[in-house]
């Protein structure tokens, strides 16, 4: 299905606007109106003008398709509701591989570019435990530890999620095009930047809010004092998503700000295990599978979808409000009632009793 060009054309406005577009496309103020009062002409620069800005979004994604990317509009009931829950969530999420690889329960893993073979060790086991678990494994498809996450979650035929600072269309670095490749065979490559974006130094920072975005938690293995794992780490914090570190040696000082993670109350991981009990999942048991247990006991209706009346689309704001909870722990609860079948998404960050 088409992108809506009017999200598309959001999504080409400067990064600054992002905030202002989520909370406008919350209030249910449609695309279109957005862009044209985003986009007023000004005297002698006609760039400026919502019809050249339209102009560029449909050029966008006729790129996408030659390129066999797709645009999955906020809009869009398969838009990631972690990722539709940020401040700034991306209005368009451009994605080559497969849409599914967005549905299971997520889990960032990054960490050093230069990481030591440690680093590297526990970084490809730890996702591939995770990933054999049905939890998709999400992380930058840099050099270091983000591709050995990749890797592993890979060899254990589970999903990952690459999340690019470049268009889905462009590698960085280049040796890793043939990872890629493999990673949109089984899992997405994702962006919130139009085909064709070259990569740049500020879009690295804009990414990590996505990494941490579309996961309900981020595990730092090996981060120096200013490594962009941090960056991540603090994007996680502000989004309400648990921060776990793996701790590394203190001689070299390669962890350092692995190790500033865990005295500010970062949880030590050593085994996928410790990440699972984190997130409150079954050990042993995928995450697809889980099912709420109330205090009455085995097999009891999950009393959240009292907030949920039959027929009627809510947004997380309402569905906080109404049952108490923070939106950190509404989404997986939600996530969860949508893998039993029990709710539905139907768009813009929103959900409906099924």
């Amino acid at each position: 299905m088409p992108a809506p060009v009017d999200f598309v054309a959001l999504s080409l406005l400067p990064f600054g606007r992002r905030r202002d577009i989520a909370e406008q496309l919350r209030r249910g103020r449609p695309a279109a109106d957005i862009v044209d009062e985003l986009t007023v002409p000004r005297p002698g620069d006609s760039s400026s003008h919502p019809d050249i800005l339209r102009s560029r979004a449909r050029i966008a994604i006729e790129a996408a398709s030659n390129a066999d990317i797709e645009a999955i509009a906020w809009s869009d009931p398969a838009y990631p509701p972690m990722l539709a829950a940020i401040v700034d969530p991306p209005p368009v999420l451009w994605l080559r591989g497969c849409r599914p690889a967005l549905d299971a329960p997520a889990v960032a893993v990054v960490g050093s570019r230069a990481g030591s073979p440690y680093a590297l060790s526990v970084a490809e086991r730890l996702a591939a435990d995770l990933a054999s678990r049905g939890v998709a494994v999400v992380s930058g498809l840099a050099r270091g530890v983000d591709s050995a996450a990749h890797r592993g979650a890979l060899r254990a035929a589970g999903a990952t999620v690459a999340v690019l600072g470049s268009g889905a269309d462009v590698v960085y670095p280049r040796e890793h095009e043939p990872l890629a490749r493999e990673i949109a065979a089984a899992g997405a490559v994702v962006s919130e930047l139009a085909p064709g974006t070259r990569p740049r130094p500020r879009f690295f920072p804009l990414r990590n809010r996505i990494i941490s975005g579309l996961a309900r938690a981020v595990v730092v293995i090996e981060a120096g004092e200013k490594s962009g794992s941090l960056i991540t780490a603090r994007c996680a914090l502000e989004q309400g998503r648990d921060v776990l570190a793996v701790p590394g040696n203190v001689l070299n000082g390669r962890n350092r700000g692995g190790h500033a993670l865990l005295r500010d109350g970062a949880k030590i991981v050593e085994t996928a295990d410790d990440i699972l009990e984190e997130l409150g999942v079954g050990l042993g048991t995928p995450p697809a599978t889980v099912s709420y247990r109330g205090r009455g006991g085995e097999g009891r209706a999950d009393p959240l979808l009292a907030c949920l009346p039959a027929g009627e689309a809510c947004d997380l704001d309402v569905i906080a409000g109404r049952s108490g909870l923070t939106a950190a722990r509404l989404l997986p609860r939600l996530l969860d009632l949508e893998l039993r079948g029990l709710v539905r998404r139907a768009g813009g960050g929103r959900f409906i009793r099924s």
